[in-house]
């Protein structure tokens, strides 16, 4: 079974920025869709951002233009967050399938952002 492995979150200032990595554990692992959901304290998890592979991009509206997602020739996808706000404090969790507006059937393990001063 191929885990996402995932990596870059800490803990950062309001205004500052952060770049999470999710790599497939197989080489061979190709999905549609990739992309980053996140889940804070007492909320449901949510979209950040996802892509294809065709580079075909969905943000959530609180982090356009904020927030850009990309991806590499090998599967793998980065978050780079910039201008943070103390809101987007939350565990982040790669996905991958085949649907790039809802996730998929693989998850990682999931990584902690937090944002404050």
């Amino acid at each position: 079974q191929v885990q996402l492995v995932e990596s870059g979150g800490g803990l950062v200032q309001p205004g500052g920025s952060l770049r999470l990595s999710c790599a497939p554990s197989q080489s061979d692992f190709s999905a549609n869709a990739m992309g980053w959901y996140r889940q804070a304290p007492g909320k449901q998890r949510e979209l950040v951002a996802a892509v294809t592979s065709g580079g075909t991009t969905n943000y959530a509206g609180l982090v356009k233009g904020r927030f850009t997602i990309s991806r590499d020739n090998k599967n793998t996808v980065y978050l780079q967050m910039d201008r943070l706000i103390p809101e987007d404090t939350a565990v982040y969790y790669c996905n991958a399938g085949p649907w790039l507006y809802s996730p998929g059937h693989y998850w990682g393990q999931g990584t902690q952002v937090t944002v404050s001063s």
